[in-house]
C-alpha cells in the first residue's frame, strides 16, 4: 500500500511511524511545507491520559517523549489578587518543546524508513495534491486548521468554519515558572487571561488572551502586535518578574472552529485539526490529533487491501471518543467567551469551581474524588460565606 500524508506535524509524523512499525512493507511518504528544523510556537502539553494512550500504541516513542518532558503536579488559578493551588491527580501534565517533539518523531520516522519530504508544500496551484492523489492508495490530510487537503474538497467534506470572539496570542518567556498557572486579571476596565507553564530548562510558554469587549474597550484593536505584547508585559509584570515576552510568529488572532460532516471522501481522509479543531483551553489538541493517528493506523493495519474499509473502521472507532473531547472543547471555549461574567463573581473559590466544571466532564462528585483538597477548601469557603 502507498500512503501519502500531507502535513509533518505531530499527527502526520506519528501516523507514519505507527504504520511503518507494523507494516514496514508499506510505502509511507510525509509531505511537509516547512523545513525540518522549522517550528512555530513554544511548548505543548500532554496529560496523563494522553500519554498512556501513546504508550499503548508505541512504547519506544512514548518513552522518548516522556523523557524530554517537564512535569508538574500542581496548577495555580488566580483571580485578580486571590489564588488557589490545585494539586493534579497522577503525574500531572507533561510539557515539551514543540520542536523537540517534532525532532523525536522525525528521527524515529527516519529509522523506520518513512520517506520524509520537507519544504514540499502541496496545493492545487502547483499540482502537488493531484499528483499525490494519483500516486497514493490513501491520502491523509494532517495539515492542520489551514488544511489544503480539506480545502481542495471542502464541499464534499461538508466543511464549516467560524471564528470565536476572544483574541489570543502565544508567546514564550525566559521566566521559569514554579508551576503552571492561569491568571485572570481585570485591568483598566478589561478582562485579561494569561496561561503559562514551563516546558524546558530555559523557557516557558505564555498564552495571552482577552475577550472581545476588552479588545475594543482597551484599544487593542488600534495597537500593533508589539504594543499588545508590551501591554501584557505591564499587566503581568508581577508574574514575569522582570522578564520579557518573546515573540515567534506571535500574531493576535481569533480561534477558528473547524468542523467536517464527513471524515473521508474517496481515498482521502482527515485527522487532527484538519478534521476538527480543539480549543487550546483544554490542553489536549496534540493528544487528540495523535489519538486520531492511532485509530487510523489501526484501521490501515486491519484492512490493508480495502481503503473503504479503512476509512469506515477509522471513523467508527474514533468518532465517539473524539466527539466527546470536541464537545468538551466547545463548552470550554464558551466559558472563556463569557469570561467577564465568570470573573465578576469576585470570590476565587466560586470562580475555580466554575472553571473546573466548565466542560461538563467533571461534576462535583468527580471533582471531590480527584481533587479532595480543592473541594475541602471550597467547602470551607462556602461555610464562611454563609457566616
Amino acid at each position: 500500500m502507498k500512503i501519502g500524508i500531507v502535513g509533518g506535524g505531530p499527527s502526520g509524523l506519528y501516523l507514519a511511524l505507527l504504520v511503518k512499525r507494523q507494516r514496514p512493507d508499506f510505502s509511507v511518504t510525509v509531505y511537509e511545507q516547512n523545513k525540518a528544523e522549522d517550528t512555530f510556537g513554544f511548548g505543548v502539553v500532554m496529560a496523563d491520559t494522553g500519554l498512556s494512550h501513546l504508550e499503548a500504541a508505541d512504547k519506544a516513542s512514548h518513552d522518548a517523549l516522556r523523557a524530554a518532558m517537564h512535569f508538574s503536579h500542581q496548577q495555580t488559578i488566580r483571580l485578580n489578587d486571590q489564588s488557589i493551588d490545585v494539586k493534579r491527580p497522577g503525574a500531572g501534565g507533561g510539557a515539551i518543546t514543540r520542536i523537540q517533539l517534532l525532532q523525536i518523531l522525525q528521527e524515529m520516522c527516519w529509522s523506520a524508513d518513512v520517506d520524509l519530504r520537507f519544504s514540499a508544500r502541496q496545493d492545487l496551484q502547483n499540482g502537488g495534491l493531484e499528483r499525490i492523489t494519483a500516486e497514493s492508495d490513501l491520502v491523509v490530510g494532517a495539515d492542520g486548521v489551514n488544511s489544503v487537503v480539506r480545502a481542495q474538497r471542502a464541499q464534499a467534506f461538508g466543511t464549516t468554519q467560524r471564528s470565536l470572539h476572544n483574541r489570543f496570542a502565544w508567546y514564550g518567556t525566559h521566566k521559569l515558572f514554579a508551576n503552571p498557572a492561569l491568571v485572570f486579571r481585570e485591568h483598566a476596565g478589561g478582562h485579561f487571561v494569561a496561561h503559562y507553564y514551563r516546558y524546558s530548562t530555559t523557557m516557558s510558554t505564555f498564552v495571552a488572551e482577552c475577550d472581545e469587549a476588552t479588545w475594543f474597550h482597551c484599544g487593542l484593536d488600534q495597537m500593533n502586535d508589539d504594543e499588545r505584547q508590551m501591554l501584557f508585559e505591564r499587566i503581568y509584570a508581577p508574574e514575569l518578574d522582570g522578564e520579557r515576552l518573546i515573540s515567534s510568529n506571535s500574531i493576535w488572532r481569533q480561534f477558528p472552529v473547524i468542523r467536517n460532516q464527513r471524515w473521508s471522501v474517496g481515498k482521502t481522509v482527515l485527522i487532527g485539526d484538519a478534521l476538527s479543531s480543539a480549543h487550546f483551553s483544554i490542553g489536549s489538541g496534540t493528544r487528540i490529533a495523535m489519538e486520531d493517528s492511532i485509530a487510523l493506523a489501526q484501521a490501515i493495519v486491519a484492512h490493508p487491501d480495502d481503503v473503504s474499509a479503512i476509512t469506515q473502521a477509522y471513523e467508527a472507532q474514533r468518532r465517539p471518543g473524539k466527539t466527546r473531547l470536541i464537545e468538551a472543547s466547545e463548552k470550554s471555549f464558551d466559558w472563556y467567551e463569557n469570561i467577564a461574567r465568570h470573573m465578576d463573581v469576585g470570590r476565587v473559590h466560586d470562580f475555580v469551581l466554575s472553571y473546573m466544571t466548565r466542560t461538563g466532564r467533571i461534576g462535583e462528585d468527580r471533582l471531590r474524588e480527584q481533587f479532595p483538597e480543592l473541594v475541602a477548601a471550597i467547602d470551607v469557603a462556602r461555610k464562611q460565606a454563609l457566616g
